[in-house]
């Protein structure tokens, strides 16, 4: 008989009697400024104690404290939360992280580092399974010990630029506004957008064409798609959406540079929509 293995990582929550590691180091090198969330903050112990300390904090934790934050912070930091997740919640924390952070804001993200065995285990007190798993981020390790790692994470754009590189998209203009971040990728509105609500989504790594991806970077930027249509619909309130990528001079391609673009569509946007992509040929698109 085999046991389905569901994993319910609420129940790795700590009710702490005193701040985390990771907070008191944030706190100690003067890294907690302007409007703060802790995002995943369990039972809110760190939350609660830093406000009560005069920070301008709020918590949010999918299972305890389940109010979704409004608007951008200066400081978001989230302990020990990726190490419970599957591969598709990390990437759905890591984009909503970016998401509320401000373009000018600092996140930290705290992974624990005495993990010996990968997968589910059995919890010893609520009898239910759990996941953990290691995780290494490509971000700036500020502390690493063999309890714990604390990363900072800018946006993409935000990053310090790199001497001698060409590429428009490896040197994202600081001006244009990031929707949200995974590892591997990055989402962002087009600075020359064809509708309202036009978003680009790349990879970090600079490859030119879809077909050169590897598999993890394509399935992390249909995963980033389904994220960024959410955001989109939510601000502008499109009517459909075109989905398309360039491969190639002969298919229209000028930035070599892999790019998904997603545009919203609206109704009356164009006399007659008949045909969809199928239009990149004209006089091919009727049928």
């Amino acid at each position: 008989m085999t046991i389905e293995k569901i994993n319910h990582p609420y129940l790795t929550a700590i009710k702490r009697t005193d701040l985390s590691v990771p907070v008191r180091y944030l706190m100690q090198h003067s890294l907690l400024r302007g409007r703060i969330l802790d995002f995943g903050c369990g039972f809110g112990y760190d939350t609660d104690e830093l406000k009560r300390r005069g920070y301008d904090i709020i918590g949010y934790d999918y299972y305890y404290r389940p109010e979704y934050p409004e608007g951008k912070f200066d400081t978001i930091f989230c302990v020990y939360v990726l190490n419970v997740l599957e591969p598709y919640a990390q990437a759905e924390v890591m984009m909503n992280v970016s998401n509320l952070l401000s373009p000018k804001g600092t996140a930290y993200f705290a992974v624990r580092r005495d993990i010996k065995e990968v997968g589910f285990r059995f919890h010893a007190i609520y009898r239910e399974y759990t996941y953990q798993c290691n995780v290494r981020l490509p971000f700036l390790s500020l502390e690493c010990n063999s309890s714990y790692e604390l990363y900072r994470y800018n946006h993409f754009n935000k990053l310090p630029r790199k001497k001698g590189e060409t590429c428009s998209f490896c040197n994202l203009s600081r001006s244009v506004e990031v929707i949200c971040e995974t590892a591997t990728c990055v989402a962002f509105y087009d600075g020359y957008p064809v509708s309202p609500g036009h978003a680009l989504i790349i990879p970090k790594r600079h490859v030119a064409s879809y077909f050169d991806l590897t598999n993890h970077e394509r399935e992390a930027m249909n995963i980033m798609l389904q994220y960024v249509k959410q955001k989109i619909d939510e601000r502008y309130h499109p009517d459909g959406y075109n989905i398309g990528i360039n491969v190639n001079e002969a298919a229209g391609q000028s930035v070599f540079h892999v790019h998904m673009h997603l545009i919203p569509r609206y109704k009356g946007d164009v006399k007659n929509p008949k045909g969809g992509v199928r239009g990149v040929i004209p006089g091919k698109h009727i049928v």
